[in-house]
């Protein structure tokens, strides 16, 4: 008798293979000035694509953060414990400078290369990337201080993860987070209530609740409060120089769609110790600098996003079996692989250029400096938009499998809508895109330099640059028309960079499809002259 539980015309797991080695990838880090990394880079790309890094994500995901409000004798700690698997990845990431090390970093493209480490390293688990990113981005706003900058910022840039919380000067490395948002105002931080009180020592007072405070096991956090000459910026650390704890408390972690390896949480500030950042008023302008750099990684996370779930689909279509062929030999599927692969391919190449242009911009370049100020609220809008789409018709991709969590498809689904709400949801980063407009317009000469390079190449993106220019010189119902205006603006930006640097048949199957009328509201609707193969060949997983 036949036996019932032979396995067969099951893919094999997608692990042991080199996350790095993705033509996109290491044409842009190149092209972008960080080329001189890319051995780390592989060395961090063969990690994330492993067995064992693979399980360090589930395991993180599946044994969530936990808060500890008191210890057994009744006194506050308002601790977080985090499963080991955390403490590995968090290692991992900090050993390997994906934090504030390349603001320590003298070497041309040093943005550029960690842009590329956080976009491999968090396709092996993105939960623990928003630690990360706040330190990354603390610095430039800490540099509001100079003397604050001084103190701190060798500490955050070092390669050490040293969890627990002690005095900062005691540490090996220290980790920021960030506590803006308060539960009356969202996004409209000049609704914030916190208040703070100038004390004798030159130092300031906090009294508040904050909604959502990002990495709360940080060991300083950048807030906003009310002083009396209006929203300031501060650090607040966790634990204070004689070693006692500062007088802020957890009241509970989020219960959050995905992103679960991670703590966010609501934080009580009564009478806590705070330092002045910037200008006393000035907070909105002081955190921005943070805000920025965080937007620049929701970016690079989302194309980490797609690229990780693309990567799933086309292994699973490459060995699954079905009609008498393999799934990836069938047209329909095809069709549906390589439009995945156009966008995650966008994706990638327009978050390798707002890095270079972070890098460039960190260094003087002033035409750098007013680019990214327009292009990365475009590309946050934009790509993270299109990630929750994307990891989604992945998923379906492999039919029921995809659905069940084994797979590791749902987590990805789970985390696909995070950066877009996370530093402004989308109408934000729109609107904010016409507020730069306005108010600089430098942006918005430096974005049409940007779109020229790529002038006469191919006919159907000078027609599309030309509608969009004329769209941005119509001032009448702006912030109404403002997703549609910045929707082209992203869709030329990517059509420019691809004719630009990516292979032809890459290139005219964007524009045909995004700019040309050839793409319906789904993917798989590419039209028939789009060569899959040539296109599908540069996003095969590759061991």
């Amino acid at each position: 008798m036949a036996r019932t539980h032979e396995v067969f015309n099951q893919p094999s797991p997608l692990a042991d293979y080199d996350v790095a080695a993705d033509p996109v990838l290491g044409e842009g880090l190149e092209r972008e000035g960080g080329g001189w990394a890319a051995e780390e880079v592989g060395e961090l790309g063969r990690l994330a694509g492993s067995a064992r890094a693979r399980s360090w994500g589930e395991q993180a995901n599946t044994h969530t953060p936990v808060l500890r409000t008191h210890d057994r004798y009744g006194h506050r700690v308002d601790e977080v414990d985090f499963h080991p698997a955390w403490h590995v990845l968090m290692d991992t990431a900090v050993t390997h400078g994906l934090h504030a090390a390349p603001w320590t970093d003298g070497r041309a493209g040093a943005h550029v290369a960690r842009a590329a480490k956080f976009f491999v390293w968090s396709q092996a688990e993105a939960g623990h990337g928003c630690p990360i990113s706040m330190t990354y981005a603390a610095v430039p706003a800490l540099r509001h201080s100079p003397d604050l900058a001084a103190r701190f910022e060798p500490l955050l840039a070092a390669r050490v993860y040293d969890f627990g919380l002690r005095p900062p000067h005691t540490k090996r490395g220290l980790l920021a987070g960030m506590s803006m948002t308060e539960k009356q105002g969202g996004s409209d931080v000049r609704a914030n209530t916190t208040r703070a009180v100038a004390a004798p020592d030159g130092s300031y007072r906090l009294r508040g609740h904050k909604w959502f405070t990002s990495a709360p096991m940080g060991d300083v956090f950048l807030t906003l409060a009310q002083a009396d000459e209006g929203l300031t910026c501060f650090l607040v650390p966790r634990v204070l120089e004689d070693g006692s704890r500062n007088a802020l408390s957890i009241q509970r972690l989020k219960d959050k769609l995905g992103n679960r390896s991670n703590a966010s949480a609501e934080l009580e500030y009564d009478g806590a110790h705070a330092w002045l950042v910037g200008e006393p008023g000035q907070g909105v302008r002081t955190i921005i600098e943070m805000v920025n750099a965080t937007r620049l990684d929701c970016v690079i996370g989302s194309a980490a996003g797609m690229r990780a779930a693309l990567s799933e689909a086309v292994h699973h279509a490459t060995e699954r079996r079905a009609f008498g062929r393999r799934l990836v030999e069938q047209p329909l599927m095809r069709n549906v692989l390589a439009d995945l692969a156009l966008e995650s391919e966008a994706a990638t190449t327009l978050m390798l250029r707002l890095a270079g242009a972070a890098d460039r911009a960190v260094r003087g370049d002033a035409h750098e400096a007013a680019f990214r100020r327009l292009a990365v609220p475009v590309g946050k809008f934009w790509v993270t938009k299109r990630q929750p789409a994307h990891v989604a018709e992945a998923l379906e991709c492999l039919g029921g499998n995809g659905y069940v969590e084994e797979s590791g498809m749902p987590r990805l689904f789970r985390e696909s809508p995070l950066n877009s709400v996370w530093e402004g949801s989308g109408n934000v980063a729109a609107l904010d895109v016409l507020r730069a407009m306005r108010r600089e317009p430098d942006s918005v000469e430096a974005f049409r330099a940007e779109l020229a390079l790529a002038e006469g190449a191919d006919p159907r993106l000078d027609a599309a640059v030309k509608r969009l220019l004329a769209a941005l010189g119509d001032p009448e119902s702006a912030e109404y028309r403002a997703r549609s205006v910045v929707e082209s603006m992203a869709l030329c930006l990517q059509a420019s960079l691809l004719v630009r640097h990516a292979p032809t048949a890459v290139a005219d199957a964007f524009v045909a499809s995004r700019l040309d009328g050839g793409w319906g509201h789904v993917f798989g609707t590419l039209p028939p002259s789009v060569d899959t193969g040539a296109v599908l060949e540069r996003h095969r997983p590759r061991r």
